[in-house]
């Protein structure tokens, strides 16, 4: 199965503000996930 970035679905991090897009390591809770990284999700506030 091969995907084009392009195609890939996408969200923005509400700590940097960048956006990401999906991962495969993510792929059974894409809904959840809302940090770019683990490093955002530990200084979220």
């Amino acid at each position: 199965m091969s995907h084009h970035k392009a195609t890939l679905p996408e969200k923005t991090c509400p700590v940097c503000g960048r956006p990401f897009r999906w991962r495969r390591k993510w792929a059974r809770d894409w809904h959840r996930v809302i940090h770019c990284s683990e490093r955002c999700r530990r200084s979220r506030r």
